[in-house]
């Protein structure tokens, strides 16, 4: 719905003493930005605590009954009880009035008797809400949903929470769930968070918040499922929704992939995940692991049949490998062993 709240704000203040009306508008940011109580005392010579007073006086003499304030105040409330009756503070901004009017919104639910604003702290974000109850159901509504999230180790979309979810979260409510009301309970927990593929999960998972590089490749290189060069991890990167405008440079990319443990190195340029079962080391360690767990010798095959499991190389590279009198030997059969020291 459309409202040109400057306007409605303008005409609540107009019947106020200028300096009163001008401590208002300075406060809430209704003409220009937002301005603290001491910016405004040093203005008019006063101490904060004389500004906050004529605040306080000022919001007193305010009359919010006029038709076109009370519309405003009919619509917040059907706009709560659509949302579960409270709704994260930036989130409920923008769908009022996409955030064009932000300040006089913020204004307006203020000056409603109706609506009460909770203040961000360990858990939540800062939010507002047309009963404190429904704040205490959205929190139990979170901790369930932390739970399953941290049963079940992995991200998921909306449908597949919410589907998930939907007839605890009734009980809890003691009414019909829907998404929309989910959503609130979603966006205003600090510990919960949606990636920019539209996935929630917990705030500290790398599926969530990928944090630089590496993380970034992680996941390109698990939604891919294979091993991956790495420019191609480069160029997913910059084409994934993770992309933050930052240049991402090729061989920034490999520097940091041969560093981190949870990638391996498997051919040439070519990176897997550890979790994958490939192991670290160059094809010679490798082969090494392969005799060392067969506890016997094994022929060129069966050792070419391992090692590819491992590392994406060509077959004589391998059999390079093995001529290494240093490290392997051959039995009487012309099979592999690992040379004693």
């Amino acid at each position: 719905m459309d409202f040109n709240y400057q306007k409605i704000c303008s005409n609540l203040l107009r019947s106020l003493p200028p300096k009163m009306n001008n401590v208002i508008e300075r406060r809430f940011g209704l003409k220009e930005k937002r301005e603290t109580l001491e910016a405004i005392g040093k203005n008019y010579n006063i101490t904060r605590e004389r500004v906050r007073q004529i605040e306080k006086e000022g919001f007193s003499k305010i009359n919010p009954d006029t038709a076109e304030c009370q519309k405003v105040f009919q619509y917040f409330h059907d706009v709560f009880e659509s949302m579960g009756g409270f709704k994260e503070e930036k989130a409920l901004i923008s769908f009022l009035d996409g955030g064009k009017q932000q300040n006089q919104i913020f204004f307006l639910l203020t000056l409603a008797d109706d609506f009460e604003r909770f203040s961000e702290d360990q858990e939540v974000y800062s939010l507002w809400t047309k009963e404190k109850e429904s704040l205490n159901s959205a929190k139990k509504i979170i901790n369930l949903t932390l739970d399953k999230l941290e049963k079940e180790k992995k991200p998921f979309t909306l449908d597949e929470l919410f589907k998930i979810q939907k007839s605890c979260l009734s009980k809890i409510l003691n009414k019909k769930i829907n998404k929309d009301i989910f959503v609130s309970c979603l966006e205003i927990s600090k510990k919960i968070q949606k990636n920019p593929e539209g996935q929630f999960g917990l705030a500290d998972w790398v599926e969530i918040n990928p944090r630089g590089i590496k993380d970034k490749a992680y996941l390109i290189l698990k939604k891919q499922g294979q091993p991956l060069h790495f420019t191609q991890v480069a160029i997913l990167i910059k084409d994934s929704p993770y992309y933050c405008q930052n240049q991402v440079h090729t061989a920034t990319v490999h520097n940091e992939l041969i560093k981190d443990p949870r990638f391996v190195l498997v051919g040439r340029g070519l990176y897997g995940l550890k979790e994958w079962g490939y192991e670290p080391g160059v094809v010679r360690d490798i082969i090494l692991k392969v005799l060392s767990r067969a506890k016997k010798s094994l022929s060129k095959k069966e050792i070419l049949e391992e090692v590819l499991k491992q590392r994406i190389v060509k077959e004589n590279t391998i059999f390079l490998n093995l001529q290494n009198k240093n490290y392997f030997l051959k039995d009487s059969q012309g099979r592999y062993l690992i040379k004693e020291n």
